[in-house]
């Protein structure tokens, strides 16, 4: 076992020793430790429960012969950081995260590792120190928020940001939006729509790193009580047959979680983060780029509809199948013989389920869209890529042309739609928000959401920087290369014409490559004084393109 470097033999009795503080027996002694990395705190509702989770592991752990050790992850909860300076630490955590369990991990020798994250940048940091430590994992998520009700309406939330634009508009009363605040966030988990969290919980079972029904089991469920016991048995499986996140995670598995992405309509932060786990695998030969997501966007049809891009909840994903029954409606389009951390195929692992709603989980030849939920935009304005949500927009939004209204920061842009300078047919666009220029790489989603609040029709966004898993619209992020490294983002000025053609994956600016060219020479850059991780970040963060990775 690899923890006996830390307990066998005459030289490691002072280690044995330590151990023995800590209530190892000598029966311990012969058995696998397992490290449980658990990311509760108290401020974020996502992470709140998790120590209920952590001990149903404990003692599956336990029950199956081993020792567990917690330890604890940071958890930023996205929404309590939007639209301030704490933002820029979101993506930037993402890397913190993984470098605390790679840390712990190594530092302490652990036979296996069951990870309990719930959050947008903790699920994906977690994946990459499995990916980067390859020993046997296995991932319990925390579970999605219930929908609060308002009116006689299922409600989450993003009904809140769209609300403030609404009140700022006269549209809705100080009252209601009050009443709103109080019950949109019901009690514990991720929040409940398909938001990145929820997005990246579903992608970590359908790549085969949590057990099945795990993703979309509900925080107040009993039954995610019951997955994270089985998790903890079952980690002892994996390191006594040594199947580890590699044998999982194989290039045929990252591309059948692309696939069920785009199927649901998710997140676009998943540009992101699959590109930054498979990142950690580059020496397993595992490439996942925008590219990959292109392909696949072409092939595989958008079979549900979830909020914000559609009217389910999470909860009605649940209940009709789960992403077992999202697996069983793309069979044929999948790869079904790849190993899970069940021991078993995909094939295996589904072969019981069911989809008991047809209206929430699609078939193939009634799907939502022919193409999936992402769409990934090139041209001059976005030489390396940039992506949108295309199943989050409205049909006749899939092309736009219109006139540039231009700002150097999410706070410039809130403060001008809020004042009415954001007009009709108009195109947003944020830059200085990329990766370097943020630094962080913030979410937009207070302007998306005073835009749809406040009932401005016709608007294009467009940034360097990224949107929140709760956007819809035609919103485009990630546009690669950002301001700060010079990319053609840079050069665009109030009322030049942009292109946004969706369909046939185009994003250009009406000038000439010359034009952008002498522009760019004389581009004055802001300068942003950060320090600490931030400065770090800033320094090595690389293009969004590949993941914002640090290199």
């Amino acid at each position: 076992m690899r923890s006996d470097t830390i307990k066998k033999g005459l030289h490691r009795t002072p280690h044995r020793s330590l151990l023995r503080a800590c209530g190892v027996t000598d029966d311990d002694m012969d058995r696998p430790f397992i490290g449980v990395a658990n990311s509760f705190t108290d401020i974020v509702p996502g992470h709140v429960h998790l120590n209920s989770l952590a001990q149903a592991v404990k003692n599956g752990i336990k029950n199956a012969g081993g020792v567990a050790f917690e330890f604890n992850t940071m958890a930023i909860c996205d929404g309590i950081a939007m639209n301030h300076e704490g933002m820029r630490y979101s993506l930037a955590s993402r890397e913190i995260v993984a470098d605390t369990v790679e840390s712990m991990a190594m530092a302490h020798q652990f036979d296996g590792l069951v990870l309990i994250p719930t959050c947008d940048k903790i699920v994906p940091g977690m994946l990459m120190a499995a990916a980067r430590l390859d020993i046997p994992s296995i991932v319990v998520t925390g579970g999605p928020m219930l929908p609060g009700q308002f009116k006689g309406k299922s409600v989450d939330l993003i009904h809140v940001y769209e609300a403030v634009g609404a009140v700022s508009a006269g549209k809705m009363s100080e009252e209601d939006i009050y009443n709103l605040e109080r019950c949109a966030c019901p009690g514990p988990g991720s929040c409940a729509g398909l938001f990145t969290a929820n997005t990246m919980a579903c992608i970590t079972e359908a790549i085969g790193m949590s057990l099945p029904y795990c993703a979309t089991t509900h925080a107040v469920d009993n039954k995610k009580i019951l997955l994270a016991r089985e998790s903890g048995e079952k980690i002892l499986e994996l390191v006594e047959k040594d199947i580890t996140p590699s044998k999982i995670m194989t290039q045929k598995a990252f591309e059948n979680a692309v696939a069920v992405d785009l199927a649901l309509g998710g997140s676009t932060n998943t540009t992101l983060h699959l590109p930054a786990i498979a990142y950690e695998l580059l020496d397993k030969g595992i490439v996942v780029n925008l590219d990959l997501f292109d392909d696949l966007s072409r092939k595989i049809p958008h079979i549900t509809s979830i909020r914000p891009s559609g009217i389910h909840s999470m909860l009605d994903l649940d209940k009709a199948g789960g992403i077992p029954g999202v697996l069983k409606a793309l069979e044929t389009k999948l790869d079904m013989n790849v190993l899970t951390c069940t021991n078993q195929s995909l094939a295996e692992n589904i072969k019981d389920s069911k989809i008991l709603d047809e209206s929430v989980i699609r078939s193939l030849d009634n799907p939502i869209h022919s193409e999936g939920g992402i769409a990934i935009l090139k041209g001059n304005l976005a030489p390396k890529g940039s992506v949108i949500k295309q199943g989050a927009v409205d049909p006749d939004m899939m092309f736009h042309e219109g006139p540039a209204r231009v700002y150097n920061s999410e706070e410039e842009s809130v403060e001008a739609i809020f004042n009415g300078e954001v007009k009709e047919g108009d195109v947003v666009v944020i830059r200085y928000e990329g990766p370097k220029g943020g630094p962080g790489m913030r979410e937009m989603l207070n302007p998306t959401s005073a835009i749809s609040g406040m009932e401005i029709k016709s608007v294009a966004l467009i940034t360097d920087g990224r949107f929140s898993g709760g956007t819809r619209g035609p919103c485009v992020g990630h546009v690669s290369p950002e301001a700060m490294a010079g990319g053609p983002i840079s050069a665009v000025k109030d009322g030049d014409i942009i292109k946004i053609d969706i369909s046939n994956r185009v994003l250009e600016i009406k000038l000439t490559d010359d034009e952008i060219k002498n522009r760019i020479k004389n581009v004055i850059k802001p300068d942003r004084k950060v320090k600490g991780s931030l400065a770090k970040y800033m320094k090595l963060a690389t293009s969004a393109d590949e993941g914002a990775i640090l290199r």
